[in-house]
């Protein structure tokens, strides 16, 4: 496998995204609440005169988000035609992961077992390469 990716951090652990499938990272500046949408969704901020759903990676994983996220980066991608901003902690490289995906190992969470395609090894070390339609669907419902 030599599939590039952006290498990123996502609630404290080493991540990684398709590179082909980002658009660009930005810094998040407003982000203007939607009422009634899921916690995993911040609202919508603006880029080059387009909305884009803010997701809160951390949240869509199941896992506390962080409070202020003025500043913080964003991957921006495209799922069914929409367009989403998905907060990262750091996007910080782009490289190419060194072997296929195997499974992710107990320890990391019922979130991360979801959302993740498998570790990859890379250049920085053992990565979670990211679903993105994962993150953008959010946590899994929990049962009333």
């Amino acid at each position: 496998m030599t599939e590039l990716l952006l290498m990123c951090m996502i609630a404290g652990r080493r991540a990684a995204l398709t590179a082909v499938r980002v658009q660009s990272v930005i810094e998040i500046d407003e982000i203007t609440p939607i009422p009634g949408t899921p916690d995993f969704i911040l609202g919508l901020t603006a880029l080059r005169s387009q909305a884009l759903t803010v997701i809160d990676s951390a949240r869509a994983l199941g896992l506390e988000g962080r409070g202020d996220v003025r500043d913080q980066r964003a991957a921006v991608v495209e799922v069914d035609g929409h367009p989403y901003a998905l907060l990262v902690d750091d996007a910080y490289d782009v490289g190419e992961a060194l072997g296929d995906p195997v499974a992710v190992p107990g320890g990391f969470g019922p979130g991360w077992q979801r959302a993740a395609r498998g570790m990859v090894e890379t250049e920085a070390g053992p990565t979670l390469l990211v679903d993105i339609e994962a993150l953008v669907a959010g946590p899994v419902a929990k049962a009333a």
